[in-house]
């Protein structure tokens, strides 16, 4: 089903987009009516109720095709709805749930700063109590959705900097008064999928829309991002798989010296290092995603799964521009933007040297 919609609803115009830096809201009201976005909500609050082996492959075909819609996929179901899902109470998952699930709603996720990268214990984006609401202010960056979504979950800082138990998390909808976007970033790769800033700016928010308990933000945040990096790791294999294949393609019908240049062992030799690295990184995914299904801690397990699959993208998608030579350099073949879009990975929901300090610090305890 996927791999049907995104042959013709995503790979017509996933370059004009691209080129013009188009994020696609109707596409996505399309997917929410096809369950892809909510994958993982269950059906009582309108989504699809399945696990994440259906949510890596969503996540992954996706993004075989558009890496940009498959982020924006990803985002917005393990980030935004899944926040809401995994720590929201009984009222606010009846809200939002089923408006995010169909697609009705777009979902943004904030708690990266211009300061405050991996550093996420000293933010600046602080909500302080007065009566029944909370007063927010600062500034989030590189957020997914930072001007069309509907609805974000903001962490901020509701006690000291560097204090144990210093943030907690929100429910902010668009539209609330002194909650505005910034900046729209003008990205290397996965250009459709929006990056912008957001402003609170005295944002005043009742208690209603808080969370969770005060101070248990970070905690929160954490326990997302285990199940978020089982998503990058997936958007990292789809992109890494569509570069595979269309080198393979390429390489049967590319002729030098009269004979297909997969002929020729340098080349070879390249396509048979691609295969065996995404296995690997596949066998990795679902290692972690079984164990996210059985309820298992897997934190190690998806840092390993995010930081080695992300890596294979960028080794596969380069590895695939050098097949192509110089027209793997040009945007008439599709592995430029595989190339382009694959660098995210290494980077989005925790870089690869924080991946390898998560996994140094499980296999050193």
């Amino acid at each position: 089903m996927v791999q049907r919609f995104a042959a013709e609803h995503i790979r017509p115009h996933m370059m004009e987009w691209d080129e013009a830096q188009i994020f696609p809201i109707e596409l996505f009201r399309k997917m929410g009516e096809l369950g892809l976005m909510g994958v993982l909500v269950p059906e009582s609050y309108g989504g699809a109720g399945l696990g994440y082996f259906e949510y890596v492959t969503v996540i992954s075909e996706i993004a075989k095709v558009c890496g940009s819609i498959g982020l924006s996929t990803a985002a917005h179901n393990s980030l935004c709805t899944g926040h809401i899902m995994y720590f929201g109470n009984e009222d606010q998952k009846r809200k939002y749930l089923p408006k995010l699930a169909s697609g009705e709603w777009i979902g943004a996720w904030g708690l990266t700063e211009a300061n405050t990268g991996s550093d996420a214990g000293n933010m600046r984006c602080t909500a302080v109590k007065d009566g029944d609401h909370w007063v927010l202010n600062g500034t989030k960056n590189w957020i997914t959705h930072g001007i069309s979504g509907d609805v974000c979950v903001v962490l901020a800082r509701t006690g000291e900097p560097r204090t144990k138990s210093n943030v907690t998390a929100f429910v902010v909808e668009r539209g609330t008064p002194g909650f505005s976007s910034g900046k729209k970033e003008n990205k290397l790769g996965m250009r459709a999928s929006e990056t912008a800033e957001l402003v609170f700016d005295n944002c005043r928010i009742p208690d209603t829309q808080r969370l969770g308990e005060v101070g248990d933000g970070f905690r929160q945040a954490m326990a997302i991002l285990d199940g978020g990096r089982i998503s990058i790791a997936a958007l990292a294999l789809g992109i890494a798989k569509g570069a595979y294949e269309a080198s393979v393609k390429y390489a049967k019908e590319r002729h030098q010296f009269d004979q297909p240049i997969a002929n020729f062992q340098a080349i070879a030799f390249k396509l048979a290092d691609m295969a065996t690295k995404i296995e690997a990184a596949e066998l990795l995914i679902y290692q972690a995603a079984d164990m996210k299904n059985k309820g298992m801690k897997m934190t190690k397990e998806s840092a390993m799964a995010k930081y080695y699959a992300s890596e294979v993208s960028v080794q596969v998608s380069t590895d695939a521009v050098q097949i192509f030579g110089g027209y793997g350099y040009t945007k008439d073949f599709p592995v430029e933007k595989y190339y382009r879009d694959s660098k995210l990975c290494t980077i989005g929901e925790g870089t690869s040297e924080i991946q390898k300090l998560v996994i140094s610090r499980a296999v050193l305890q």
